[in-house]
């Protein structure tokens, strides 16, 4: 059995470097694909790591995590040196991906003319599991994304809370899925200074105003 993967690998490697670049980079996708299929590990997305033109991904709307200019650019000489050690995390929607994390990475792929000629327009994307394609679901993996990394912002962190709100999470869901203590949830509400965001809450009595009678 060995012999005949060998053999079949040999022959798939010589098809394939006799195809152009472009069409040598769609059939590995097509390859990589079909071995994910398979695979043992098709569960966890960073068994298939596709390369993708640069122009299908797109930015999202609310990424909380800001890098100065300085951190940008280590990362613009990190991947200008060692390459690309971490794919970009995309949400697929027809033939575009909606970046959920790596947008900084994303920007050095796009943006860097040696390493858009080294990766000949191209960059590599690992799929978030199908079953996050509401848009609170994702906004909740990009902040998990960052937080793991200790980098979010607050100003956009409460702006998506103000979000999920109005999505009618609950606040003990979206500390769950922020990864976040339920007073920080009642902190991120309150940098807003939005009463629509606390008029279901029920405060106890110790919050009342008691009026006094001059004497």
């Amino acid at each position: 059995m060995k012999e005949h993967i060998s053999e079949a690998t040999d022959i798939l490697k010589q098809l394939l470097l006799g195809l152009p670049t472009s069409e040598r980079i769609e059939a590995l996708n097509r390859v990589r694909t079909a071995l994910h299929d398979i695979s043992p590990f098709r569960e966890e997305p960073v068994d298939l790591v596709l390369w993708v033109p640069a122009e299908t991904l797109r930015a999202n709307a609310y990424n909380p995590n800001a890098v100065a200019p300085p951190e940008m650019e280590l990362l613009r000489t990190s991947i200008r040196a060692d390459g690309y050690t971490q794919p970009i995390v995309g949400f697929k929607e027809g033939e575009s991906y909606e970046v959920v994390d790596g947008f900084h990475r994303n920007r050095v792929g796009r943006e860097d003319a040696a390493v858009r000629e080294r990766l000949h327009g191209h960059l590599p994307v690992v799929g978030i599991n199908a079953d996050r394609g509401k848009i609170g679901d994702r906004m909740a993996s990009t902040v998990r994304h960052n937080r793991a990394r200790g980098k979010h912002a607050v100003v956009k962190m409460s702006d998506i809370v103000v979000d999920l709100c109005r999505r009618k999470w609950s606040d003990e869901k979206i500390a769950t899925e922020l990864g976040m203590e339920p007073d920080e949830v009642l902190r991120l509400k309150q940098v807003t200074g939005l009463a629509e965001l606390f008029k279901d809450r029920e405060f106890s009595k110790a919050w009342e105003i008691v009026r006094v009678e001059e004497t």
